[in-house]
């Protein structure tokens, strides 16, 4: 087993390391970005060859669980709570307008409900590490993956761009940025960056929202897990296949993210860890991602043409619209 996955797992491993320096040299686009396109390009230019497939199969898929239960421990369930206390409510109304609109409008647009649901949670609720969560329970394959990402890796940009001026415009506090940028803005990164482009202090409160705003990663999947489930239990019963179990989606590597974030609240890792921790994690998307764009068809990713784009604009605005309404009616605009 360990010789059939090894020369694909290596080759995603040199790749990945080239996009996370290139990530470094370019932090507003970013190496799971990098990692991505990098990967589409050789599978659709050169093709990658045929025995690293089991390899890049394995990366795609256990590499991708493994880095969201890294992200786990550096999650602090603590801070979580005080911080959403002050942003759960901007929270939970941002997030159900990022699947209305998401469900809404790519019914009308005819896009497949897999992809609506990967921008849906996506914008609703970090970027790519909630792509990557929820991918396997709705059983979304790499192109549909690979666009979503693309299309929510476009709007971060955008948002890094122009957010601090909107805010300087509306005369925002830095809090209020804070909570604007941390819960409108999908990518840790791209939070980041608009924040600390706004002052520091508005920077650091964004930070603290969009990592709360990443445990809503584990009802979402739960969610979802349950309505995969319930499908394709009726789907066996009336074709006669034998019962389905809700364990075969269940999303097992949520609970290991939670426990990850109970440890770290307990205080059983130390600065250092978390700081290796964090680098491992981040690195591990780099990893998954770039296996994705190996995976993925470039011509068939045209075909879906620019409406998952058109969606994601849409839901991008939705999400930001809401979140600038909610500031204003509790006076914290």
């Amino acid at each position: 087993m360990i010789k059939k996955i090894a020369p694909g797992f290596i080759f995603v491993l040199l790749l990945a390391l080239f996009s996370t320096w290139l990530g470094s040299l370019v932090p507003i686009v970013g190496g799971p970005v990098f990692g991505i396109l990098i990967g589409v390009l050789i599978n659709n230019l050169l093709r990658k060859p045929a025995y690293t497939q089991a390899g890049i199969q394995f990366s795609s898929k256990k590499v991708l669980q493994w880095s969201i239960i890294a992200l786990g421990c550096g999650l602090s369930l603590t801070e979580v709570w005080r911080t959403g206390s002050e942003s759960f409510l901007l929270m939970l109304i941002s997030l159900i307008s990022a699947f209305i609109a998401a469900y809404g409008v790519g019914r009308l647009l005819n896009i497949p409900l897999k992809m609506q649901t990967l921008i849906g949670a996506g914008t609703g609720i970090c970027g790519g590490s909630a792509i990557a969560a929820v991918s396997p329970i709705v059983e979304a394959d790499e192109i549909e993956i690979a666009y979503s990402i693309s299309t929510i890796f476009l709007f971060n940009i955008v948002a890094v761009l122009t957010f601090p001026a909107i805010g300087h415009w509306l005369g925002m506090s830095d809090a209020a940025f804070g909570l604007l940028a941390g819960t409108a803005i999908n990518d840790t990164s791209s939070v980041v960056a608009a924040g600390y482009i706004y002052s520091d202090a508005a920077g650091a409160y964004a930070t603290i929202v969009k990592l709360t705003r990443t445990t809503m990663i584990i009802p979402i999947c739960f969610a979802l897990a349950i309505i995969v489930g319930i499908k394709k239990s009726r789907q066996a019963s009336e074709e006669q296949t034998g019962t389905f179990r809700v364990t075969k989606v269940f999303p097992w590597f949520i609970i290991w993210f939670l426990a990850a974030s109970f440890l770290n609240t307990a205080g059983l890792f130390s600065d250092q860890m978390l700081r290796y921790l964090d680098i491992i994690a981040k690195f591990m998307i780099v990893m998954a991602l770039t296996a994705i764009g190996l995976s993925a068809d470039f011509r068939k990713m045209m075909k879906s043409g620019v409406k998952p784009i058109l969606l994601g604009l849409i839901v991008w605005f939705v999400v930001s619209g809401v979140s600038l309404i909610v500031l204003a009616l509790t006076g914290k605009l």
